[in-house]
């Protein structure tokens, strides 16, 4: 519910309609460069999706959050991207009241499960760095996907509660040719505290953590060049170098999310403190959302898998009987 709010101190006054300054060849151009973003988000995280659920070898814990992850961007995509690239290049909302509800409600719900994937995934690789056994022998596809399930369904419960208790449903605040929930101060902190501060401290404590193992690992690989036997010294050293690899690429994704977030954060922040323009507040909406069109490439640069199925997908070799059973991790 972290996505459009504002102060009962606001009036609907405060907005309105602006003209249209622009010409009718910027116009298009914008309408077009939206479409190509919001297709490159869809595009892109189908990928992600297809390839985790089509070839058995990335049926991993750790993927299952990837999935989520890109579900949830596909989502953000498809139902949330187009109508607030609409609301920005128009400078007003056209879709009326029902669809203004669906967005904010949709939105809230898609981007607290985003955060909280990103959590997840942050507690996972600090658990697998640090307790590798305990993490091989605990963590199974299967109890993955019961947190990721869980994490949908609480993030669904919250908004439902979170509407329920602050009145939403009932005081729903609709100004003439905008979009925007009205909360109170109260209702505001908790759903701050819930959605960004919470999530994102235990982000940076946990990853913070994990790039200090990774570096001892570092050290522990270099000991063991100088002291085990030739196949152990290989079967360790590449363990431990997956591991690493798999949490620095994603850290990198949790880095760009973080990013992605910060001007959200900071007008989250200080939205009561300082007046914010409308459009300004929409360009801080969809920088955050630029986030779910980076992370396919950002699997795409560090993951060969990635590209292998981009390649098994795009020559249509998916539908072939034994595609499942290709190796792309190799």
């Amino acid at each position: 519910m972290n996505l459009t709010e504002f102060n009962q101190s606001d009036r609907c006054e405060d907005f309105s309609c602006p003209e249209r300054s622009v010409s009718p060849a910027v116009y298009i151009l914008l309408y077009m460069f939206s479409a190509a973003v919001v297709l490159l988000i869809v595009c892109g995280n189908m990928l992600v999706i297809i390839s985790v659920l089509l070839f058995k070898q990335l049926h991993t814990p750790t993927n299952m959050l990837v999935l989520s992850l890109a579900l949830s961007d596909f989502l953000v995509g498809a139902l949330v991207m187009p109508l607030m690239l609409i609301w920005t290049i128009e400078s007003c909302w056209i879709f009326g009241k029902a669809s203004c509800t669906f967005c904010l409600l949709t939105n809230g719900f898609l981007m607290n499960v985003s955060i909280y994937n990103i959590t997840l995934i942050a507690v996972d690789r600090y658990f697998a760095l640090s307790n590798p056994f305990l993490y091989i022998n605990t963590m199974s596809r299967r109890t993955m996907c019961y947190v990721v399930y869980s994490n949908w369904c609480v993030c669904l419960a919250y908004v439902i509660a979170f509407c329920y208790f602050s009145g939403t449903f009932m005081s729903f605040v609709i100004c003439p040719g905008q979009c925007f929930l009205v909360l109170n101060e109260v209702d505001s902190i908790i759903d701050l505290v819930l959605s960004l501060i919470f999530p994102c401290s235990v982000i940076i404590i946990l990853y913070t953590r994990v790039f200090v193992i990774a570096k001892k690992h570092a050290t522990a690989i270099r000991e063991l060049n100088n002291h085990t036997q030739p196949k152990t010294q290989k079967l360790t050293s590449h363990s431990m170098k997956s591991e690493r690899k798999a949490a620095k690429v994603l850290g990198i994704l949790v880095s760009v999310f973080l990013v992605c977030l910060l001007p959200y954060f900071i007008y989250s922040l200080l939205g009561n403190v300082i007046e914010i323009q409308t459009d300004t507040f929409q360009k801080v909406i969809v920088v955050m959302f630029v986030n779910s069109a980076i992370n396919p490439f950002i699997y795409a640069l560090f993951y060969p898998w990635f590209r292998r199925c981009f390649k098994l997908i795009i020559t249509l070799r998916v539908f072939q009987t034994d595609s499942a059973l290709i190796n792309v991790l190799s």
